[in-house]
């Protein structure tokens, strides 16, 4: 995506799917045709409730040992630690 996608742009914040809905909708794809690389609990459920497929995230500094739970709990399909192949 060339254009960066604004917050200001959504009324609600996360875990409410306004976001992930808006540039699902920007850039021509179906919700269910997207995946969504999270690493809050509440990007999961927003991802979630947008009808979208939520990635765990769980590579990042500030992960603590019990964010890969907490991710699974809120719908991550899978959860990973690191994004490289």
């Amino acid at each position: 995506m060339a254009e960066p996608v604004q917050r200001q742009r959504s009324t609600r914040g996360k875990p409410a799917p306004d976001l992930f809905l808006h540039v699902a909708a920007k850039i021509g794809v179906l919700p269910a045709d997207c995946i969504v690389v999270e690493d809050a609990p509440a990007g999961v459920a927003a991802a979630t409730a947008a009808g979208m497929t939520p990635i765990g995230f769980v590579g990042g500094r500030h992960a603590s040992p019990d964010l890969a739970p907490q991710l699974t709990a809120a719908g991550a399909r899978v959860v990973i630690p690191d994004l490289r192949a």
